[in-house]
């Protein structure tokens, strides 16, 4: 493994491929700062260049853009709470508040600290264990997808702040959104009351609108906007022995999530983020802390989305499986050059994979080296006047909404999903559970169904195939702790 990662190196460090590697990591991360454009419209726009490029090198551009994205995602959601991917919606549950404590410059270095080392514990496994992990993949069919799915939704009430009730609550509400659209099965509509919805609610429509434009509408509506202090000091700026202690168990726990879900086909860096948060929430001693600022719960997801963006090119590569569109463009960008991944890649073309893991490597380090300095740059937005600010958001997210589709409904329904995360908030309901519904519900009933129909309806093969039993029993288990915890925490003052 050593030699061949050696190799792939020689390839990445010539000048011209390191030139392509440098542009795709800082294009992926000014396109993951602009809410709502995303690694997807870059990566198409830039598709035609790939055939004046060889198969390598277009893969370790197109590759840059991607993970490159997972680190500019986090600064729009820190400074404005604008997810700029939709990874990137728990940095704003933790990274926001601290921005809004004059911490923003500490909050911006302690994600890229988190996204480097949870890269490089993602390019760690696809070194390691690429083979391995594409095996157990395979071994996962329709009713492990199901459980997975379903444990993830139990997972989602714990992502509240508040009310596990509440939470649920919101979880089912994004699952019906997630039903608007076509049928999976018949192609008939569902809920769809114009022709524009046929392909169902925009992704992008409603994290913009229930984090980005329902943060412009609750500060809009204050007299006095709150003023971040951002004349910090250097101790302020990187984080202190006791919180780097504090971050590396999360760091750790949630690299381990995000290399997880990102070799698991059709899951992905969104999706893990959410499940690292939750997990660490569930493990953390002091839970009330999160939602506040809470360094855990900004390091873990971080880690983990950028460790998921590095293994989800493992059934990318080996089996030729997509794990999501951006990977599926990727895909397509090595047909045009004539290469069809699959099992036989890494022997048929391994210049080409261990050319590509190795730019993981390089690429993750210059990523590091710019975001340091242009910490700086970037927290001087804090310093513009709200007033200024709000015109500039509104419209960069009705352009980014608009380029996705080109539907004037999905700007509508931005506006739609801004007043609707106003008034979740204002009624202390959070949204990011309904955002993890809408993701996963779609998976849920694809796989679910597809379950029935391969199993003649037959309920019981969730609990006898072994790994999904296991996942049944991980989610009766979480079920069980909280209702527990819940009852316990009640208990509490009665004692007292």
């Amino acid at each position: 493994m050593a030699e061949q990662f050696f190799m792939g190196l020689s390839i990445v460090l010539q000048p011209e491929v390191l030139m392509y590697a440098f542009f795709g990591v800082l294009l992926g991360q000014v396109i993951g700062v602009l809410p709502g454009v995303g690694a997807i419209t870059a990566i198409s726009l830039l598709l035609p260049v790939t055939f004046y490029l060889d198969a390598t090198t277009s893969v370790i551009l197109l590759a840059g853009i991607y993970y490159g994205s997972q680190y500019g995602g986090a600064i729009a959601s820190i400074l404005l709470n604008l997810p700029g991917t939709p990874s990137s919606v728990v940095t704003c549950i933790e990274g926001y508040p601290l921005a809004q404590r004059g911490r923003a410059r500490f909050a911006l270095l302690t994600t890229a600290i988190s996204s480097f080392l949870g890269s490089m514990f993602g390019v760690a496994v696809v070194v390691l264990a690429a083979i391995p992990m594409a095996a157990l993949a395979l071994q996962f069919g329709a009713p492990e997808y199901t459980m997975l799915v379903a444990l993830g939704l139990v997972a989602a009430s714990l992502i509240s702040s508040g009310s596990h009730l509440r939470a649920f609550a919101m979880a089912i509400l994004g699952i019906a959104l997630g039903m608007v659209g076509s049928d999976i099965n018949t192609g008939q509509y569902r809920f769809v009351f114009v022709p524009d919805l046929a392909d169902g609610i925009s992704l992008v429509s409603l994290a913009m609108g229930l984090f980005g434009l329902s943060e412009i509408i609750r500060n809009a509506s204050k007299t006095e906007p709150p003023k971040p202090h951002i004349n910090l000091t250097l101790r302020d700026i990187f984080p202190n022995r006791a919180e780097m202690r504090e971050m590396a168990a999360p760091i750790l726990r949630g690299s381990g999530v995000g290399a997880f879900f990102g070799a698991l086909p059709g899951t992905g860096a969104a999706i893990s983020s959410f499940m690292a948060y939750a997990l660490e929430r569930r493990v953390s001693k002091t839970p009330e802390k999160f939602g506040t600022g809470h360094l855990p719960g900004l390091a873990a997801p971080e880690a983990s989305n950028n460790a998921a963006a590095q293994t989800s090119f493992i059934p990318t590569l080996t089996l030729g499986i997509p794990g999501d569109a951006v990977m599926a463009l990727i895909i397509g960008a090595l047909i045009l050059n004539g290469v069809v991944p699959g099992p036989r890649m890494i022997v048929d073309e391994p210049t080409l994979f261990w050319g590509v893991i190795a730019s993981f490597f390089v690429g993750n380090i210059i990523l590091l080296l710019i975001n340091v300095p242009l910490v700086g740059i970037w927290v001087r937005l804090l310093s513009i006047p709200y007033y200024r600010l709000y015109p500039v958001i509104v419209l960069l997210i009705c352009v980014g909404v608009y380029s996705l589709r080109s539907s004037v409904i999905d700007v509508a329904l931005t506006l739609v999903f801004g007043l609707m995360g106003y008034i979740m908030k204002q009624f202390r309901f959070e949204p990011a559970p309904v955002l993890l519904g809408f993701v996963l519900g779609p998976m849920l009933e694809e796989n679910f169904r597809r379950s029935m129909l391969l199993y003649s309806g037959d309920f019981s093969i969730f609990v006898t195939r072994p790994i999904s039993g296991v996942l049944v029993a991980c989610a009766v288990a979480l079920i069980g702790f909280t209702v527990f915890s819940s009852i316990k925490a009640r208990r509490k003052p009665n004692h007292s």
